[in-house]
């Protein structure tokens, strides 16, 4: 993510709002103020610092050379289990082209690669059912039901739990992104 993102990402957040809020958690301000220049500076200081402790893995989408989204494998644990937590979301205007499941892939595959992951995980809402799709093309399970997980939109959700191991794809989530994208 770049300094110069920072107006960029709060247009998009804005005009996003419908999309992302049903799924998004909830925070006492507004969407409006919770997405400004300012806020968008604050959020990257804070995962580039994160980044450099190994904690999180922020990654931003971009399609033909402009912002679109953001995937980032937060809440990164070392050790025995070598696990991280995959959030992300897309610009509407590029949402069912693909590009979504293709940033997720290559954010997977580094994990798994490079950073040394062993475990990526999905908290996904039941009723976000583009979100469960793009996991489940791409390989990763389901595991279970997290009841009230996260207060979003106002109210505690239930959470569908997916995973990924390392292993389950030997070949790569890219590779499996190119096997369901030729086969549609």
């Amino acid at each position: 993510m770049r300094r110069r993102d920072a107006a960029e990402w709060t247009r998009l957040r804005l005009e996003n709002e419908d999309w992302l809020r049903p799924w998004e958690p909830s925070a006492p301000q507004p969407w409006a103020e919770r997405h400004t220049p300012s806020t968008y500076r604050a959020v990257r200081r804070v995962l580039a610092q994160r980044a450099r402790l190994g904690t999180t893995l922020p990654f931003a989408v971009r399609v033909e050379g402009r912002l679109a989204g953001q995937v980032t494998i937060d809440n990164v644990v070392r050790g025995a289990l070598r696990s991280g937590s995959l959030g992300y979301w897309i610009d509407r205007s590029v949402a069912g082209r693909g590009m979504g499941s293709l940033a997720v892939a290559l954010a997977c595959d580094h994990a798994f690669g490079e950073a040394g992951l062993h475990r990526v995980q999905a908290d996904i809402r039941p009723e976000n059912l583009a979100s469960r799709r793009l996991v489940e093309r791409l390989g990763f399970r389901q595991e279970g039901l997290l009841r009230r997980y996260l207060e979003i939109d106002g109210d505690w959700r239930d959470h569908l739990t997916y995973s990924l191991l390392a292993e389950d794809l030997p070949t790569g989530v890219l590779a499996r992104w190119r096997e369901r994208t030729q086969q549609h």
